[in-house]
């Protein structure tokens, strides 16, 4: 328990491998609540914001104002589901308020990012759900749903005695709510005809070059503009500075496939065609791979083992001169203990290749479909995502969700680097891979491999992806793509 006796409950806890014991709740069990998902006027009003340009206006969410919706949750227990990652080390500074303000506690299982899919999976799939509302990274939405595991969010926006009339979902930056949130549209995951709600954004991300200005400076470089420039500049950065030039992603599987895919779409790659079949391994996979070799023997030591985590330390604590990858990096320069570099950082947009592009991806929240309490949930998705919250979570080191928070003078001045965010999200790109419940397979399998051996060599680049086709082809036969 922590901080004051009585006053909210948070737990953390820590997986070794045996299966999450039963949580018993003594709280009173909640409904599915809200209107029919199929109203038609709902799902105008909740989806408007997708289509509307990043920063458009913003239309209302249909409610009504509800004495207190949270009086019948007073006393219920939230089990919330989050990885180990900067935005939610943030977001837990926020659940006191919440608990005071609501009566509703937060109970957080917390656990590495890349295992808590593997635990999600296992509890989401029972007949009711010891966790209730659940992180989740994008690439999950789509197996998520197909299996039944999260629960549609449209119903829970409709329903007059939950949602909050000063919600204003349209605020929501509608990139980030396409790509985290929709599922069922075009391709199975893009905005458009059949496309519901399913997760907002919470801790959602773009890509972003951020480099040591003072370091540039003094050696008489500037930040790269376009991907010419980027690779000219990795051999004689890192010769003059004695530093990596730029960090990277590089463990094999999801982390060394992430790092090729920032390179892979500026170059003008699509990993699929229209019809499902490869095309990662044509000219512009190739390039991005020979690219990724040529940053891992510039960069810091140990680029092939390196997770997100890695990456980032490493270019906090100085040993790095540029980084190239999550937004979350805005608020690890200020707010990691790690950090070593505030005050030295500047940030500019994703070089441009044949186009400019930058990562659509992050992490979002979902209700447990089989929950018990996926009201209460709800109310706590909706408290942690409302405007007052976003612009909170940011002040303790958080990335922003909202195109308000984005447009305060007041949060531009504390925070420069919106300027640069702003524009970036102009470029985000909605199929930067593709969401399908197979992608999972395939980028921990086949492509995680491939990636890493031609960034370390043990292939050349061409041979490590032409390799894998036929895997990859045989994987979205099985799911009937083919």
């Amino acid at each position: 328990m922590c901080g004051k006796a009585g006053a909210w409950a948070l737990r953390y806890h820590r997986f070794k491998g045996q299966n999450r014991r039963n949580h018993k709740h003594t709280a009173p069990q909640a409904s599915l609540g809200g209107s029919s998902l199929r109203a038609k006027t709902t799902r105008r009003h909740l989806l408007a914001g997708s289509a509307i340009a990043v920063f458009g206006s913003a239309l209302p969410v249909a409610s009504s104002r509800a004495q207190d919706r949270h009086a019948r949750f007073k006393g219920q227990t939230v089990v919330f589901s989050v990885p180990d990652h900067p935005h939610y080390d943030a977001m837990l500074k926020l659940l006191p308020q919440f608990t005071a303000e609501t009566g509703i506690k937060v109970e957080v299982a917390r656990d590495n990012i890349l295992r808590m899919k593997h635990v999600q999976m296992a509890d989401l799939g029972k007949a009711q759900s010891s966790f209730d509302l659940v992180t989740f990274i994008a690439t999950w939405k789509g197996e998520y749903v197909k299996k039944k595991l999260i629960a549609p969010l449209e119903g829970f926006f409709a329903n007059r005695q939950l949602a909050d009339p000063d919600y204003a979902f349209a605020d929501l930056v509608p990139r980030y709510v396409q790509n985290i949130g929709l599922v069922g549209g075009p391709k199975g995951y893009l905005p458009g005809p059949g496309a519901a709600l399913y997760g907002v954004p919470y801790g959602a991300e773009t890509s972003v070059l951020a480099y040591r200005r003072d370091l540039l400076a003094k050696h008489g470089f500037a930040p790269p503009r376009t991907y010419a420039e980027l690779s000219k500049l990795l051999e004689p950065l890192q010769r003059k500075t004695g530093l990596g030039a730029l960090t990277s992603r590089g463990q094999t599987g999801h982390n060394c496939v992430h790092a090729w895919l920032l390179h892979f779409n500026a170059l003008g790659g699509r990993f699929f065609d229209d019809q499902w079949m490869p095309l990662f391994h044509r000219r512009e996979g190739v390039q991005a791979l020979e690219l990724l070799k040529r940053i891992a023997e510039t960069g810091p030591k140990g680029i092939p083992q390196f997770s997100y985590n890695d990456m980032l330390a490493s270019f906090l604590q100085g040993e790095s001169v540029m980084y190239l990858d999550s937004t979350a990096v805005f608020g690890a320069v200020r707010s990691s203990p790690l950090s070593k570099v505030e005050g030295k950082v500047s940030f500019a947009l994703h070089p441009q290749g044949t186009r400019y592009a930058s990562q659509s991806g992050g992490l979002g929240l979902a209700i447990a479909r089989n929950s018990a309490r996926s009201e209460a949930a709800f109310l706590l998705m909706q408290w942690l995502t409302s405007k007052a919250q976003d612009k909170a979570v940011v002040r303790h080191g958080g990335g922003p969700s909202r195109v308000s928070t984005l447009a305060d003078a007041d949060m531009v001045r504390q925070f420069p680097e919106f300027i640069t965010l702003k524009e970036q999200l102009r470029y985000v790109d909605l199929d930067w891979r593709p969401i399908i419940a197979e992608w999972d397979e395939i980028n921990t399998g086949p492509l995680g491999a491939a990636i890493h051996q031609g960034m370390t060599g043990i292939k050349p680049a061409d041979k490590a992806l032409g390799d894998i086709v036929r895997r990859v082809n045989d994987i979205m036969t099985a799911a009937g793509f083919h």
